[in-house]
């Protein structure tokens, strides 16, 4: 009976985990697709959210849909579907099943660029819409120099005598 137990506990720890990773667990998946591109340094939130709001030649950008603000809920610029918030943070569903991620990539990239996004691109996207709704650490308080005393004036002792 035991062994029973644990094997389907096994069995249901790896069909679950099949079906649902944390956004981290994505993104390292597409840092790892990305790292065999040449010249690839990391991806930069900064540059996806560029990326999201701009266009690229065509008439929409992510944010056509998805709103310039990944916390809000957009809305499908030709069917005009509701679409839940794009920032993990809104929606802790987002990001959750690679396949998912995968197929709206896809989907996404090809009505907006005409054409798949690259894994550097799909990381920028995804570094940026992590990083919204997150607390921005605050930068260090900068450090006061010492203020150096002025010279002193020289003064003299010496009294000048009417004689």
């Amino acid at each position: 009976m035991s062994r029973t137990l644990i094997a389907l506990f096994c069995l249901t720890s790896i069909v679950s985990s099949a079906f649902a990773e944390t956004p981290a667990e994505i993104l390292a998946t597409i840092k790892a697709e990305a790292a065999n591109t040449a010249g690839f340094q990391g991806f930069s939130a900064a540059r996806g959210e560029t990326f999201f709001k701009a266009k690229h030649g065509g008439e929409w950008s992510c944010s056509s849909c998805h709103t310039d603000n990944p916390m809000n809920s957009g809305k499908h610029a030709k069917t005009e579907k509701v679409i839940k918030p794009m920032a993990p943070k809104a929606n802790e569903e987002r990001f959750t099943e690679p396949k998912k991620v995968a197929k709206w990539f896809k989907r996404n990239c090809n009505d907006v660029l005409d054409r798949e996004c690259t894994a550097q691109e799909q990381g920028d996207v995804m570094s940026y819409l992590l990083a919204v709704g997150q607390p921005v650490a605050a930068a260090p308080a900068p450090v006061a120099k010492p203020v150096e005393a002025a010279p002193a004036a020289a003064h003299s002792s010496h009294k000048h005598s009417a004689h």
